[in-house]
């Protein structure tokens, strides 16, 4: 397995402002869920480990995944509970409204397959996991992948909705961005994770439509962002992630892993799924032709 992850997916229903609208959008979507099927797309092996409710978005979620190419063997339904579903309400000019509607599918130690996270090549988890009550899950895989040898890679992800304690997303974050050897963090989290700055980790700075940065042998990468039409932005981090690990599981240039990251973003923020309309590898030159 190239890449192991693990997360919390959700049902997803998009609309206007939904006191009013009579219609509205399904999907599913996740931070890890999008980070797995931008790697498939690429030809990476890659496992995503969930808890999901045995209910239709469970199901659509499970067999999203599966189309796509990444094993979810490991996954577990819940006869008892309902996924996990968060309603998105788009209005012209302004961001999306998030509001999460959380049930107790959660991973729980005993649902860690430490064998399979050993044979990996990289863990990838994120603070939104964190943030949902599976910390000791993700605690489990985060020491498996370092006694085997394994890269940790986390996305720090902050979701100040998550956390209404800031304290406390700082300790937990921190820990986390620790344990890291690749971390993605957005500019606006650089606080958050000060103490994980230093060291040999390799640092991705994402800047949204400004780009990203990344520092590797004391030298300093930049890449501007991509331009294309926005339709909506909310699966471009988790794209630059998938795109970034899919260069770095290459041996790519800091430069390139860079570029492929913010390519990726920007196929993800052109249309209105986090995942839909992300690339295959015979894709990737399309934005770059205007197609």
């Amino acid at each position: 397995m190239d890449v192991y992850t693990l997360g919390e997916a959700f049902g997803v229903v998009t609309s206007g402002r939904i006191r009013h609208e009579h219609e509205a959008r399904l999907d599913v979507t996740g931070a890890e869920f999008t980070v797995a099927v931008g790697l498939a797309r690429l030809g990476h092996e890659v496992a995503w480990l969930g808890k999901v409710g045995a209910d239709e978005f469970g199901a659509r979620i499970v067999t999203a995944l599966r189309g796509e190419g990444v094993d979810v063997s490991d996954v577990r339904a819940d006869e008892g509970l309902a996924t996990a579903m968060l309603t998105r309400e788009c209005r012209p000019g302004q961001a999306a409204r998030v509001t999460h509607y959380l049930t107790g599918t959660r991973l729980a130690q005993g649902n860690v397959p430490l064998d399979r996270i050993a044979a990996s090549r990289v863990l990838h988890v994120s603070g939104i996991t964190a943030a949902l009550n599976a910390r000791d899950a993700l605690h489990v895989a985060v020491r498996a992948a370092r006694l085997s040898g394994v890269a940790v890679s986390v996305a720090v992800d902050y979701r100040e909705r998550l956390w209404p304690d800031l304290r406390e997303a700082e300790e937990v974050l921190g820990a986390l961005a620790l344990s890291a050897d690749v971390l993605f963090v957005h500019q606006a989290e650089l606080d958050l994770v000060k103490s994980a700055l230093t060291g040999d980790r390799e640092v991705i700075v994402m800047r949204g439509a400004r780009g990203a940065s990344v520092r590797v042998d004391g030298v300093r990468h930049d890449a501007p962002g991509r331009t294309a039409p926005v339709v909506d932005p909310g699966g471009s981090a988790e794209a630059f992630t998938a795109g970034y690990l899919s260069a770095l599981l290459e041996n790519l240039h800091p430069a390139d892993r860079l570029r492929r990251g913010t390519l990726l973003a920007a196929f993800a923020a052109s249309g209105p799924s986090d995942w839909q309309g992300l690339p295959t590898r015979a894709e990737l030159p399309l934005l770059d032709l205007g197609g």
